[in-house]
């Protein structure tokens, strides 16, 4: 599809009125509506929004862009939204359709509706989502920091960066206050089009531990570069549920995003054999297992396992660990419960972790800028270093496996 496969025209539409007003296009300074390759163009978007708030229209007055087709596209409404408005994602423009915010010749449509030559498709355009990072005092552990990069020692339940439901809050604004009221400096405008400057990797809200971010645009290439080209060593520590058998195994199913777009199931990942299944590669390695005869049967048996990742898919730890009938404890996307302790009595009493115990233990890469080996290292949160302690009351085995990061250094061991 290209730009000259319709004729785009946007206008507002106020809440209560049948009457269109000009919203943008009245200056040539104006930013265009739509830009080349055909996107919708969301600066102007904003700018509609703005001008609309200044001159007293409604705050429900919503801005209507409308496509009229020169051509048979013979392609799916949502998927054609997708490539023309890339600021709404395909989950939240099916959302629009089926709420009647997208008409196809003036009649509400479905995502599956077909497009034809001169069908005119109206969408009702929210805001753009804020790109703007607000600083927030937000405690952060620092592990390493220079001009060029800042490395993270994670803690639990805080997400990387703004995302569609959460714009704050994030280790993104953390880092706005921190480059601007401690070290100086600011994140790597790669990314920053999506409130996401400065990433190069991610680790899910509640999986702690390393975690880098670029300061300049010239470190971000080179770190993402080691990334693509798996020349960056990770490390992941994960307690999961069950005894596993095998000392050392590699895991290379192909992971991608579930069927199902019901609630529930559109952020979860799926090991798939089909053109949506990406390579995906996990080594797995046994650092100790463990038997605690105080539990119930079929509640006993536990491992402590290190993982090293040769990709870097979506819950990618978490779905293959699943598939192999090994949830990680507290993992209840992928089927892993929370750990409670047994007390005396065999009673269950407090609870010793809720969220997945999945620990980024060690990341070890080249210096963008100088190439010196930068290797750091997370010890286990409070909450996984109690559970391993509740753990090793029972029966363990740590079995000898080669490949694996010294105990002493992942402070499995003293020294």
């Amino acid at each position: 599809m290209s730009e000259s496969d319709e004729r785009v025209s946007g206008s507002f539409l106020p809440s209560g009125t049948t009457g269109e007003s000009p919203a943008i296009g009245t200056s040539p300074d104006d930013p265009p509506l739509i830009l080349r390759g055909g996107k919708v163009n969301p600066e102007a978007i904003e700018l509609a929004y703005r001008r609309a708030a200044e001159s007293g229209e409604s705050d429900e007055s919503m801005f209507r862009v409308r496509f009229e087709l020169s051509r048979d596209l013979k392609c799916r409404l949502d998927k054609y939204l997708t490539s023309r408005i890339s600021f709404m994602s395909r989950n939240q423009l099916q959302h629009l359709i089926g709420e009647g915010g997208v008409t196809v010749n003036g009649t509400e449509a479905r995502p599956a509706t077909k497009l034809r030559k001169d069908d005119a498709v109206e969408v009702v355009v929210p805001p753009p989502p804020s790109t703007e990072v607000v600083p927030q005092e937000i405690p952060i552990d620092v592990l390493f920091e220079d001009e060029h990069l800042i490395v993270l020692n994670k803690r639990p339940d805080i997400i990387v960066h703004p995302a569609r439901a959460e714009k704050s809050g994030t280790l993104i604004n953390a880092l706005a206050w921190h480059f601007k009221h401690n070290s100086g400096g600011e994140l790597s405008p790669v990314g920053a089009d999506k409130a996401r400057p400065g990433v190069v990797h991610r680790l899910d809200r509640n999986t702690t531990g390393c975690i880098i971010f670029a300061k300049t645009e010239e470190a971000h290439w080179k770190l993402g570069r080691q990334f693509e080209f798996r020349e960056v060593d990770k490390r992941y520590l994960a307690f999961v549920k069950g005894r596993v058998a095998e000392d050392g195994f590699v895991i290379d199913k192909p992971i991608g995003p579930h069927p199902s777009k019901e609630k529930g199931y559109r952020e979860k990942m799926v090991i798939r054999h089909d053109e949506l299944g990406k390579n995906s590669v996990t080594i797995v390695r046994v650092r100790e297992r463990y038997r605690l005869h105080d539990r119930a049967v079929g509640d006993q048996d536990f491992s402590l396992v290190e993982l090293e990742l040769k990709t870097g898919r979506t819950h990618q730890i978490r779905v293959h660990l699943s598939e192999e009938g090994h949830p990680i404890i507290g993992d209840d996307m992928y089927g892993g419960r929370a750990f409670v302790a047994i007390d005396e009595q065999g009673r269950e009493g407090e609870t010793v972790i809720d969220r997945q115990a999945l620990h980024a233990a060690l990341l070890a890469f080249q210096h963008p800028i100088s190439g010196e080996t930068m290797s750091f290292v997370s010890p286990l949160p409070p909450d996984a270093r109690a559970l391993l302690e509740t753990l090793r009351t029972g029966a363990v085995e740590s079995p000898d496996v080669g490949g694996t990061v010294s105990a002493i250094r992942l402070g499995l061991a003293e020294g």
